[in-house]
């Protein structure tokens, strides 16, 4: 259902980054393979090792292209079983398994950590569930999702979503399949957070309000059993570094660390507020409605899914009360930003939409699988 739709994809991606004159591009993957590769993966999802189900990450290329793979002295047939044997030991984030052809016939070369820039990959987080993306051009931040295959429902991400009014950042910059991401770009530090909180799977509320104002006290029931002070700067200072500092090898790790710190608080009931200079201020808080305020009524919701339209709810529609104050306080501190992970996987940003004059939900969950 979704091979040419994929293969269509790549090639226009590949064609453009190599009019632009990137090298060490991926070999573009044609929808046999493609539906091949992804209905293998599919039943060796299903399948169990030790009693556990296999996760794993194919990557379509062949081993010459780049150094440092781990090479299988005989090549492994591409089949469920093999990926099943094989799972247990490259599970760890960040570990591929090639895969390349001859002829007509797939195989499996090897292992890696390295891929070329825009190269198919098929993950395989949990049974039944397979996330196709890509690794961006200069290998910097979160893979690019292209499609999310659960069961049977087949959802392909819309990349004109991003060029809608009132588009957030961290949303375009998930959307960005071919434009290089820095690890120390503000926007990715965003998705970094959001990533983090919805991996540690107990759901949570992040606050980013802006530096130097308290206008958002307003909207916090007081006195937050949380506060911070003075205000915790360990991921403002790592991001204030010199571009000198932030090239250091220590760097990446140091920042990873940081975010995921600040994103564990957010599993405490109640929300976590930084600054937008990355300043947690406090964790555990209330959100509550301003006096003289009006309740939030509705909010336009939607998913950059293709296919999918845009549609105006009531924020009790959306989700819990993690959902609903995080619509309030949006609503009431419209230069603020709500990030909401649910337990379940579910993620949403909210923020004021000036084009819509309401607050808008964005459902991110497929692109940060």
């Amino acid at each position: 259902m979704v091979a040419v739709t994929i293969e269509k994809h790549f090639a226009r991606h590949l064609a453009e980054a190599s009019e632009f004159g990137e090298e060490e591009l991926a070999p573009a993957p044609p929808a046999p393979f493609i539906e091949a590769i992804i209905d293998t993966a599919f039943w060796a999802s299903l399948q169990r090792e030790e009693g556990q189900p296999p996760k794993i990450s194919l990557a379509f290329f062949p081993p010459e292209q780049i150094n440092q793979h781990l090479i299988f002295e005989q090549r492994l047939p591409l089949s469920p079983s093999v990926l099943t044997k094989l799972a247990p030991g490259v599970e760890r984030p960040g570990i591929h398994l090639g895969v390349w052809h001859e002829d007509d016939k797939l195989y499996v070369w090897g292992a890696t950590r390295k891929i070329p820039s825009l190269c198919f990959v098929v993950d395989v987080p949990e049974p039944g569930l397979l996330v196709i993306k890509h690794r961006r051009i200069g290998g910097f931040g979160k893979f690019a999702n292209v499609a999310v295959l659960e069961g049977d429902q087949v959802k392909v991400v819309d990349e004109q979503s991003a060029s809608l009014p009132d588009c957030p950042a961290l949303l375009t910059t998930l959307l960005g399949f071919a434009s290089p991401v820095s690890w120390y770009d503000p926007t990715n530090v965003m998705v970094q957070l959001a990533v983090s909180m919805r991996a540690h799977g107990r759901g949570g509320s992040l606050l980013m309000v802006p530096a130097g104002t308290q206008a958002w006290h307003k909207s916090i029931i007081q006195p937050v059993k949380y506060a911070v002070s003075p205000a915790f700067c360990e991921l403002a200072d790592l991001m204030r570094q010199s571009e000198h500092e932030r090239g250091q090898s220590a760097w990446p790790a140091a920042l990873k660390g940081a975010i995921d710190g600040v994103a564990g608080l957010t599993a405490i009931d109640g929300a976590s507020i930084i600054n937008d200079a990355y300043e947690l201020l406090a964790f555990g808080a209330k959100i509550g409605r301003p006096e003289g305020n009006a309740p939030v009524e509705k909010m336009v919701v939607t998913e950059p899914i293709a296919g999918n339209k845009a549609t105006i709810i009531h924020p009790a529609q959306s989700g819990g009360t993690r959902h609903l104050s995080a619509a309030q306080f949006v609503h009431d501190q419209r230069d603020a930003i709500a990030l909401v992970a649910s337990q379940d996987g579910n993620f949403t940003i909210f923020m004021w939409s000036v084009c819509e004059n309401m607050v808008h939900a964005h459902r991110v969950s497929t692109l940060l699988l």
